[in-house]
Order: C-alpha cells, then structure tokens, then sequence
C-alpha cells in the first residue's frame, strides 16, 4: 500500500529549556523531543491520521535509538531511518523569549547524518508511489544528500504531489547565491512550494509575496505558497486559485514547530482534495496551536483540536 505522506530531510533531538525567558547559559533544566523539520511534517501528517514515513539517517548512538522509538510511538514508519557508524545524532538547543524570538542552536559537527542520505540507498518505488513526498532546502546543502534528493525528485517525475519545503538555514550554506541553483533545479520536479518571505527570497530573488509567488509558478510549480508571518499566508495555484489568510489569534509560547505543523496539515488538506482557502485555514491553525505550547513534535494537534481552534477563531 503506497504511503500518504514520506518526507526526507532532517532529523535531531530537541533540547528545548523548560523555562522561558532564560538565556540558555542560566537555563537548568531541558526537555527532550523529536525534531528535524522533515521529519515533524511527517509526525504532524500522522496526528491527523496518515499513513506516514521519514527517509534520513542518525548516529550509531543512543539518541538515534530514541528517535527511532519517538517515530514508532508516533506512528511514522522509521524503516528508511538508518545510522552512519562515526556521526553524532545531531542535537538542537533552543531559547525561548516570546513572542517572535527564538533562537537555535544547531550541533551538526563534524556532519549531520542526515546529510549522508545515499542515492543508491533509496526505494525510488516507494518515492514515486507515495501520494506526496515533501523534501527540504537543507537536503540540497551537501553531498550526497543533494544528489540522492534530486534523484528522488527526477524518479518521482511529479507524480503525486510533490512538495517542496524552501526551508532556508543560512548556517548550513556560504550564501544564499550558492544555494539558488540547486534550488531552481528542485522546483522544475516539484507541484508545491513552501516558505517564508527569507526562503522564497533565497529561492527566486524576489520577496515581495504577490510577485515571489508567481516567480515560484513560473518556475514550475503547481501552487505557490507564501508564508507571511503576522499577515498570514498566500497561496496562490497555476490554474487561478488564490487565498490569502491571516494569522489565528494565539498567545504565543514557543513559534518553532508551527511551520511543521502546518506543512503537515497542509498535505492533510491536500490528500483530501480541500480548496486553497480551508487548506490554509486548517494549516494556519495546526500552527497557531503548536506555537501556544512548548514542545514541537508531540505538541502536533488532532483533528478535533484543529476544528475546535477554527470553530471559537483563535487558539484558546
């Protein structure tokens, strides 16, 4: 049976501080959590009730066997999720100042294994078969994940769909020039594309969201979506369609996982053929409410926590 979702990218241990407000060298006490963008679409997609898989890789260590049981209690299948004998499982520190300030810490040294995805590694079936496969920007950064990447895409040849998450991490390249190619060949296979105003700067040169939308159209996707921070989202179809939403009211713990949350229930929205507007209603407030709690991936919202946020129009 061929997946809903697989998603390939990132995967890591989040240590997120458990007080806020705390500059992370008087923080005392952290919580450990699943994380990896990529990999908290697919935890996201199966809150909501898909049938999900991640492709990456962790060390040969004992945070790698902790995401395996994360993504197993979860309920994402981890049979592409493999480890690279001498790489550490990358570990992500955070801070937390409310409301729009939180600052990461990546340790990813000397490399991440989940930028050692192979090419000859992959079922290109399953890729291919999967109703959509969302890969990731920061895939493209190294070899051989940016090979293996691009070949999934070509593989796939846009069957399904296929979702791009622009996912601009400066940290991981020389600048955002080294970075447009390989993201102008990613979106000629590609049916969606998502990112911010920074992400689709990075991706077209343009950040003006009207115009970076249809820069992201012309380059070959399907549906160009534009997240605006505090007003809201675009997205904007090949054959039209457009909806622009603004943001769901929500007091503000945490704002990292809201994107993955999103992107989750933006591929929910998709399998279930929604139009543009409740996709992003839905996504928007998979956000809203993971942004009001501390954590990421086991702070992904249920269906009925989705439609009652939508129900009241705010996070409660």
């Amino acid at each position: 049976m061929a997946y809903d979702l697989i998603t390939m990218g990132r995967i890591g241990v989040d240590l997120y501080p458990l007080q806020t407000g705390v500059p992370l060298a008087q923080v005392s006490s952290f919580g450990k959590f699943l994380g990896g963008s990529a990999t908290n679409v697919a935890v996201a997609a199966a809150r909501l009730g898909r049938r999900t898989a991640v492709i990456t890789r962790t060390g040969d260590d004992a945070f790698g066997a902790y995401l395996h049981e994360a993504l197993q209690g979860f309920g994402v299948d981890d049979r592409w999720v493999t480890p690279v004998p001498g790489l550490n499982t990358p570990v992500t520190f955070c801070e937390i100042f409310p409301p729009d300030d939180f600052p990461l810490y990546f340790y990813r040294q000397p490399k991440a294994p989940d930028l050692e995805i192979d090419a000859h590694e992959l079922d290109l079936d399953a890729v291919r078969d999967a109703h959509i496969f969302w890969m990731t920007g920061t895939g493209l950064s190294e070899e051989p994940s940016r090979t293996a990447t691009l070949a999934a895409l070509a593989h796939r040849a846009k069957a399904g769909t296929t979702v791009f998450d622009l996912d601009w991490r400066p940290m991981f390249w020389k600048d955002p020039d080294a970075a447009r190619p390989f993201y102008a060949e990613a979106l000629r296979h590609t049916t969606v594309a998502v990112g911010n105003l920074d992400e689709v700067e990075v991706a077209t040169g343009v950040r003006e969201p009207q115009a970076a939308a249809q820069a992201l159209l012309d380059a070959g996707v399907e549906i160009a979506v534009v997240k605006q921070g505090p007003k809201g989202v675009l997205a904007v179809s090949r054959d039209g369609d457009r909806a622009e939403v603004p943001p769901l009211p929500v007091n503000v713990l945490n704002g990292l996982g809201a994107g993955d949350a999103f992107g989750g229930s933006l591929c929910h929205g998709l399998l279930e053929g929604w139009d543009l507007e409740k996709i992003m209603r839905h996504a928007n407030a998979a956000g809203a409410i993971v942004a009001s709690r501390l954590e990421c991936s086991s702070a992904m919202p249920t269906p009925e926590e989705i439609d009652a946020a939508l129900t009241a129009g705010a996070v409660l």
